[in-house]
């Protein structure tokens, strides 16, 4: 299944881009975005995109070759914008796009460990490299106490069960090492009551996804990226941030409004922009989408 950009048109219209605008995507992957916005800048125009995932990268490249901006894909974790931007010699850019969700192209490789319907090793790492790893969902699940793996599922996956499948993780856990990605989902299916296992959605859809939260370390990371990128943003420049989990858009909106508080920014959207109807129905993963837009003064 190929990866839909979401909000694509919204984006755009969003970041208000001009013919000579250096634009920074801080979460390039696929370069689905990039793609439309690389298309409305000119040869003196610069693209920057970033991502950990090298496989993501390499999907861009391809992508954006022979269009008309300069453009630098850097392998990078967009925490370090400040460095990336020192190493490209941009001491300052015009606009920031951030989509906060999850390609396809990385849920559907087993070797990451992310989804709950393909088998793979319980990891959950985004990044490449090692040194960024501190630690692994499967550690999470075998070595960590009780209390805060609960804590993880109900914080980050505001998993109603949470309880019951914490209880359910301990007891398989005396038994044997859970190691495996269908491992965990048959551990939570057993564990949630059988109107929530056959609901629409996937019963391990909220703890996969508080899981990864906490490997990845998101939310930390969204706060630094945040502040560490609107420090080098032009006056005038705008921020455009799409978030698709509760905490992350409430990490989104109280920024703003900070910001806005100071007078340092201007919020551009009242309220988050979400799907048009057309848009749901071509493509599921946007029904959670929420896109927010910051200009700075």
């Amino acid at each position: 299944m190929s990866h839909i950009s979401v909000l694509m048109s919204e984006v755009i219209e969003g970041l208000n881009i001009q013919p000579n605008d250096i634009v920074v995507d801080g979460t390039i992957n696929g370069g689905g975005h990039s793609f439309e916005i690389a298309k409305k800048l000119s040869k003196k125009g610069t693209l920057v995109g970033i991502d950990q995932d090298s496989s993501g990268l390499l999907l861009s490249k391809k992508k954006l070759e022979n269009l008309n901006p300069k453009i630098h894909l850097v392998h990078d974790n967009t925490k370090n914008i400040q460095k990336i931007l020192d190493s490209l010699n941009i001491l300052k850019f015009d606009k920031l796009f951030l989509d906060l969700g999850w390609s396809s192209n990385q849920f559907e490789n087993p070797e990451r460990g992310f989804s709950f319907l393909v088998d793979g090793p319980l990891k959950m790492t985004l990044s490449d490299n090692k040194e960024d790893v501190n630690f692994t969902a499967e550690e999470i699940v075998n070595d960590w106490e009780e209390s805060s793996i609960l804590d993880i599922l109900q914080g980050y996956g505001e998993e109603r069960y949470a309880w019951k499948i914490v209880q359910a993780i301990l007891e398989e856990r005396k038994k044997t090492r859970i190691t495996r990605t269908l491992q965990l989902s048959e551990i939570i299916k057993s564990a949630v009551p059988s109107n929530y296992k056959n609901s629409a959605i996937h019963p391990a859809t909220k703890t996969f996804q508080a899981l990864r939260i906490a490997v990845n370390d998101e939310m930390m990371v969204l706060r630094e990226i945040l502040e560490k990128s609107f420090s080098r943003l032009n006056s005038g420049g705008r921020m455009i941030v799409i978030s698709f989990h509760s905490t992350e858009d409430r990490i989104v909106k109280n920024y703003f409004r900070q910001k806005k508080q100071d007078a340092s920014a201007i919020i551009l959207t009242k309220k988050p922009i979400i799907a048009s109807q057309n848009e749901l129905l071509e493509n599921k993963r946007s029904r959670s989408a929420k896109l927010r837009v910051l200009q700075k003064i």
